[in-house]
């Protein structure tokens, strides 16, 4: 990350934008106002050198704020005035704790996800383009029941391939809600795996104004929409991550599976820049054109 030289002549940085998005990535600090200037007092982590920063909150959309960091009331107010969001998130992304109630300053987003779902037709063409993202083609099947059954039948084989792949056991996916620590180290590591990719899709839909209940796939979760988002990333991420670090929890006793999957999925989130690309597949998916705003 590149720093440029503070205003006011202080011995200090302003944090710039980590992309197009207007997102910016903060932890091990606090988060506090001085003299009408939003500032961040960094301890020196994997992304930033400890010091104090200026943060560019008027152009921002929307403020991550990591692991081991503080936020004051004056921060949490100015941050208010300018519309500028913010949440609390695991390292990388891979969780969020919470996110205040104020979007983005227009509600473009929010109507054109309303119209598309409200329409029976419009609903089964978003449906239809999100199993497109998957497969490389538009199927011609227009029954959601038919398309989720194809879905399945990919993810089936996704599953033996990239296990066969990392050379671990596969008995098939399997998964108690009621009993979640109960399923093999790979069906384990692939619920881990799933809760975090579910995170960054949350971060993703909240960034942009959608309406996470109105899923197009997804139906009855108050975070449909997230979980539709979260699942075009299965095979892609999702799959592969968890049976990576599957496989080294195999081998090592000792390691501990969820964390261990939560510094990973940090890491590639980071690399791949996967809450930026989420939050471009949702502007596609809902047709939105923001003119060139960060979200």
């Amino acid at each position: 990350m590149s720093l440029l030289v503070g205003r006011l002549g202080l011995a200090a940085a302003r944090i710039p934008q980590v992309d197009r998005h207007g997102l910016i990535w903060l932890e091990r600090g606090g988060l506090t106002v001085e003299d009408g200037t939003l500032r961040f007092r960094a301890a020196k982590s994997d992304t930033l050198e400890s010091g104090d920063y200026a943060v560019p909150y008027q152009g921002v959309s929307m403020i991550l704020l990591g692991p081991g960091s503080t936020v004051s009331h004056d921060a949490l107010r100015l941050l208010a005035r300018h519309g500028t969001l913010l949440a609390a998130v695991g390292e990388g992304g891979v969780k969020i704790y919470t996110a205040p109630p104020l979007g983005p300053g227009s509600s473009a987003v929010a109507r054109a996800h309303a119209r598309l779902w409200a329409d029976e037709k419009t609903r089964l063409d978003v449906a239809r383009r999100m199993y497109a993202f998957r497969f490389g083609r538009i199927l011609p099947h227009r029954e959601i029941e038919v398309l989720r059954g194809i879905e399945g039948a990919r993810m089936k084989e996704t599953y033996r391939i990239v296990a066969e792949q990392q050379g671990i056991p596969w008995q098939g996916r399997r998964y108690n809600r009621q009993n979640p620590t109960g399923a093999d180290i790979p069906n384990q590591a692939l619920n881990h795996a799933a809760t975090f990719v579910e995170s960054a899709a949350e971060i993703a839909v909240t960034a942009v104004g959608a309406l996470a209940p109105l899923g197009f796939i997804h139906e009855d979760s108050s975070n449909a929409f997230t979980l539709d988002i979260a699942d075009l990333y299965r095979a892609e991420l999702t799959v592969p991550l968890a049976f990576s670090v599957a496989k080294r929890a195999l081998a090592d006793s000792e390691l501990v599976l969820e964390r261990a999957l939560r510094k990973e999925a940090a890491q590639q989130f980071r690399k791949q820049q996967v809450i930026a690309g989420m939050i471009d597949r949702v502007k596609e998916l809902l047709g939105v054109n923001d003119g060139g705003r960060n979200t």
